[in-house]
């Protein structure tokens, strides 16, 4: 905290009625706060160019881009080794420890996740099986705009270990001010994770790296190209993962972070507040929204905002956030309408402060993580609840997932069937494929029989 300033008011903290509308779900939707900020479309021709440089001129075309956006030079982005060991050595032993917990917190949860293979007997000699493997290699990404994501590290290495990934790498943007390599804590984290293969590149272009790969060039060592990108980032970094699906797998097209609280008069307003102003602090683009049906737990949350915003330390870029078109309350008439509200938002970070909190909870279709209660701040989550903080944003937790041990799997089908076994179904397969005109997909059945 910083020491007392003038209080600020919040009057841009905009309210949206929806008191008494009967609005269709499209609608509905339509209505809620969204960001005014740069869209994929008006970024996807930077990033095209960006990726196609880097596809065609491979790590010259990667040390310009370092020394454009982040004004370093940098012959090889790999991080060496003995400047993880010497990032650890000297990490500060309080955010050591913190990490160690995380990392402990994140594991168990990650391990319990891990789907069980599954086997069935359809009938006599008709087995099929459901194997689930990990990918062979990933590409994480760890941001390092305004914020030192360690946690990220965490966020993304713990559940790909957890999977049984054997080959990961790491991308976090290079810092002029340590020597062209990602920030000290982020490498150390790493090297507590046991990573060793970590490469200063940020942004659209370290997508590109992992995605295609970049050939060996002399005595410059080459970049495999992964299976899956992880982690999120600005829309630079989110629009390349958009353009790389397909040639790889993603997690999500994860955005500026979000956070909506669900609130009834029974909440407290310095908490909802608080918790509006954490995730502010992210980005000034950032998303905070309060959906209530207390015009008076509003009016107390504004009040609190104007008395805890001048003492945070980040107060412009809070300010900034909270007053932006992402921003703002949402007045429902109940706490059922409120649902509906929720389910329209689909937010990366969804709080409930209401009665009966955990039974609301459980009626929410659409977020990418939901903690419950006075007791179960997002900051939580960020940190050591031993969720994963890397989230579906800007509505698409309507339909994806936030990263989890599933992210690094796939599914294979086993099929295996005796002759009897085929036997007994070789005249329905023949008949099907008579129906769509493949033969020979009937031939290939009877010939076993013939």
């Amino acid at each position: 905290m910083t020491a007392q300033t003038s209080p600020v008011s919040f009057d841009a903290f905009r309210t949206i009625d929806l008191r008494g509308a009967q609005l269709s779900a499209a609608d509905l939707k339509g209505a809620m706060p969204r960001s005014e900020t740069a869209s994929f479309d008006s970024v996807a021709s930077r990033v095209e160019d960006i990726i196609d440089d880097v596809r065609s001129r491979g790590f010259d075309a990667l040390s310009d881009l370092a020394q454009r956006f982040d004004g370093v030079t940098q012959p090889h982005p790999r991080v060496p080794a003995k400047a993880l060991k010497e990032a650890l050595e000297s990490l500060d032993p309080d955010v050591r420890a913190a990490l160690e917990e995380s990392i402990d917190r994140a594991r168990v949860f990650a391990l319990a996740q891990k789907p069980q293979d599954v086997s069935v007997n359809i009938r006599p000699g008709a087995a099929l099986t459901q194997r689930w493997v990990p990918v062979n290699r990933v590409g994480l990404y760890v941001p390092g705009g305004l914020a030192v994501l360690a946690s990220s590290v965490v966020m993304n290495v713990v559940p790909a270990q957890a999977a049984g990934v054997e080959s990961i790498a790491l991308a976090s943007p290079p810092h002029k001010d340590f020597g062209g390599m990602p920030h000290p804590v982020i490498l150390a984290a790493a090297a507590l994770l046991g990573i060793d293969e970590v490469y200063g590149i940020g942004g659209a272009q370290a997508i590109a790296a992992f995605a295609y790969g970049v050939r060996a060039e002399g005595d410059r060592e080459a970049i495999a190209p992964v299976d899956v990108v992880t982690g999120p980032g600005n829309i630079y970094v989110a629009t390349a993962k958009r353009l790389v699906k397909g040639v790889v797998g993603i997690d999500a097209e994860a955005g500026t972070t979000e956070i909506a609280v669900l609130a009834d008069g029974t909440a407290q307003a310095r908490l909802v507040a608080a918790d509006l102003i954490s995730q502010a602090e992210h980005d000034p683009n950032a998303a905070s929204v309060l959906i209530t049906p207390s015009e008076e737990l509003a009016a107390a949350v504004r009040s609190e905002l104007a008395a805890q915003v001048p003492a945070t330390r980040h107060r412009e870029r809070v300010e900034t956030a909270l007053s932006g078109p992402q921003s703002g309350t949402i007045l429902v008439d109940d706490v059922e309408h409120g649902i509906a509200v929720c389910d329209a938002y689909a937010a990366e970070h969804l709080e409930i402060h209401t009665a009966d909190a955990a039974a609301v909870a459980g009626r929410i279709r659409n977020a990418g993580a939901i903690f419950v209660g006075d007791y179960s701040p997002v900051s939580l989550g960020d940190y050591c609840a031993g969720s994963n903080h890397v989230l579906p944003t800007a509505g698409t937790a309507a339909f994806a997932s936030g990263l989890g041990v599933h992210t690094f799997l796939r599914s294979m089908q086993v099929i295996d069937y005796s002759a009897d076994a085929l036997r007994e179904v070789s005249a329905h397969v023949v008949e099907l494929a008579k129906a769509e005109d493949l033969p020979g997909h009937g031939d290939a059945v009877r010939v076993r029989f013939s």
